[in-house]
């Protein structure tokens, strides 16, 4: 059988990425043995790392690909810059990418970095090669970002940015701090490498360690360690599910420094009309994937028909205290926003809201309970 012939490489990316991670791993280290690094190299490096990746997830990710919320031209401006720093490609290149690998995600022939195709694929193996070639310059799918004048801009000035900010930087904080070299290697090289890969293990690792509550149709995961090195986006399971929610961690404990930001744009007036997915649709996501897992569990035992039974009487129990539960804090939200409610009749609301919301915890403890026994 004949073996399928490989597409060409892109040699401007394969030295790319040698290059810089070359410099990074060998020579940063060497000329910090020689010669030392300063404080000021370290603060720099984890300013303009977090700058880079910060200006990916916020930026490129949520706000343009996703388009979870709005932005001032001047946050946008900072974004493209920061983007072009990161030197993943433009905004309009990168956003049109992640929306076909959203739309087709684990489709081996569709997705652009299908993690079906493995670890090295979906990392770094999909940009060494023109595996796109067909539909590389093809942004049918971004003609709302072809609005979008900062994202024209940047597109159109992108390799200009890139040396600009790549080049121009380190060097100025070289010429500052009197040690050219060792900020082009920390501030240059490492961060760029750093940035690189932390990134692309939102396509990577994000589709292969971690779990699944709320879906399994894909292969994205959940995972704490993760987010930590992308800065929130290690909740990805819960991301390809509800892409259009502004966050990524939804609850307070969970690590999104990019989410955090994005409230704090929208505290200070730069960002607005951050879109959120309605809890009740999270609730319902997450037991209809427990109860999909605990099915699963019991293939191949004798008496899996009536324990299924008993599952679904109970999972029904659950939806029905659920939608009861949130349709009545949706009708006093509604109410108390627009003053519909005498204080006794509303009074006599809460008391009912606390009632549901007891029995409805209750209720899930006993859904808890019942899965981990199963």
């Amino acid at each position: 059988m004949r073996a399928v012939e490989k597409p060409p490489l892109i040699w401007l990316n394969v030295l790319l990425f040698l290059i810089s991670f070359i410099l990074a791993v060998v020579i940063t280290p060497w000329y910090g043995y020689q010669q030392g690094y300063a404080i000021e190299h370290w603060i720099w490096l984890v300013v303009a790392f977090s700058f880079c990746n910060l200006s990916i997830t916020a930026g490129y990710h949520r706000l343009w690909s996703h388009k979870t919320y709005q932005a001032h031209p001047v946050l946008r401006v900072i974004f493209a810059l920061g983007g072009a720093f990161a030197l993943q490609n433009s905004a309009l290149h990168w956003s049109s990418d992640h929306r076909v690998h959203h739309k087709h995600v684990d489709n081996n022939d569709k997705d652009p970095y299908s993690a079906k195709r493995g670890f090295w694929f979906s990392h770094i193996g999909w940009m060494l090669r023109h595996y796109n070639q067909d539909t590389y310059n093809d942004y049918a799918n971004c003609r709302d970002l072809q609005k979008d004048w900062v994202v024209m801009w940047q597109h159109k000035h992108y390799l200009l940015l890139a040396i600009a900010t790549n080049i121009g930087i380190p060097l100025l904080l070289g010429i500052v701090y009197q040690d050219i070299i060792g900020m082009l290697l920390i501030v240059g090289a490492l961060r760029l490498v750093l940035s690189h890969h932390t990134t692309f293990f939102i396509n990577s690792l994000a589709h292969i360690w971690g779990k699944q509550p709320y879906t399994d149709k894909n292969t994205a995961r959940d995972n704490g360690v993760l987010a930590f090195f992308t800065f929130g986006e290690g909740y990805h399971n819960f991301h390809h599910i509800f892409e259009n929610d502004y966050r990524n961690g939804i609850y307070w404990w969970q690590y999104d420094p990019t989410k955090w930001l994005i409230k704090s744009f929208h505290y200070i007036g730069l960002a607005e009309k951050l879109r959120i997915t309605p809890q009740i649709k999270i609730e319902q996501a997450k037991a209809k994937q427990a109860l999909k897992r605990a099915i699963d569990r019991l293939e191949g035992r004798p008496d899996n028909t009536l324990i299924k039974e008993a599952l679904n009487k109970e999972f029904e129990q659950m939806m029905k205290k659920l939608n009861d539960y949130f349709e009545l804090k949706k009708q006093i939200v509604e109410q108390k926003r627009h003053n519909l409610v005498e204080k006794y009749e509303r009074s006599l609301l809460l008391i009912r809201y606390r009632q549901l919301r007891t029995e409805f915890k209750a209720q899930q403890k006993r859904w808890n309970t019942v899965l981990a026994y199963y």
